[in-house]
């Protein structure tokens, strides 16, 4: 029996770059890694499910994933998945909580950390998003795309602080050059 860790290992990986993240981001500035598992003689359940989404078949996946999780409600790997297509379908808080009660289940996946940073930056709570990210970190040190997407929180943090030192003393002149190359970096969007 394979875990959904030797899984994700042997997946073939599928990184889906976000738009805008509700205005705050960078396009493209934070990463949701999503995994599939190889395709195979035939087409499992993971499989299957991946390919909706792939195709932006959302119900369909959605309903197809449920299916399955009646009668495996612990499956990590399906309920990842499950969690991918709320976030695709718009389903924030849903696919918030069930990242975070993966994250609780099995707090040994860097995967489930990763995508609810991502939400939590898509929310602008750049906070929760460091601290999940730091937690995919922990738990394998070389994701390289948790290091990037810490990184891209770390220069939100940055210019949140940079803003506010500004509007308390806006004639601080050290200041303005490190915001507005935030800002180039962001697209003017900080």
């Amino acid at each position: 029996m394979h875990t959904f860790a030797h899984t994700v290992q042997k997946a073939t990986t599928l990184v889906l770059v976000w738009g805008a993240l509700a205005g705050a981001l960078l396009p493209g500035a934070v990463h949701a890694q999503y995994y599939a598992t190889p395709l195979a003689p035939h087409i499992d359940d993971y499989t299957a499910v991946t390919k909706l989404v792939s195709a932006k078949q959302l119900k369909e996946a959605l309903v197809k994933a449920d299916l399955y999780l009646e009668g495996k409600p612990k499956d990590p790997q399906m309920r990842f998945i499950k969690g991918v297509v709320l976030t695709e379908m718009g389903q924030t808080a849903d696919a918030i909580n069930l990242f975070t009660t993966l994250t609780q289940d099995y707090p040994e996946l860097p995967e489930p950390y990763n995508n609810l940073a991502v939400l939590h930056a898509a929310q602008n709570q750049f906070e929760q998003a460091r601290s999940a990210l730091e937690m995919a970190i922990r738990t394998n040190p070389s994701y390289a795309t948790a290091h990037e997407n810490l990184g891209d929180v770390y220069l939100q943090l940055a210019s949140q602080s940079y803003s506010k030192a500004l509007k308390l003393e806006p004639n601080k002149t050290s200041v303005q050059p490190k915001l507005a190359l935030i800002r180039t970096l962001f697209g003017n969007k900080p």
